[in-house]
């Protein structure tokens, strides 16, 4: 997968780095096993939790060397 963007579906990002779901996990969005939350894109899942997509996004592509 190339870097990671605000469209990226969160489900997408788990399946190929799972290491990931801390930084989810520190914003808030504990659903991440729930259907709906996986299908979802990093800018809407921010949203909905209030947060900062292009933050989470930067400390994602930093852990996973892009």
């Amino acid at each position: 997968m190339a870097k990671i963007t605000k469209d990226s579906i969160i489900g997408d990002v788990l399946d190929m780095y799972p290491q990931t779901a801390e930084f989810f996990l520190e914003i808030g969005m504990h659903c991440l096993g729930c259907p709906s939350a996986r299908g979802e894109s990093i800018e809407m899942a921010c949203a909905v939790h209030g947060t900062d997509a292009e933050a989470l996004i930067a400390k994602i592509n930093s852990a996973i060397g892009e």
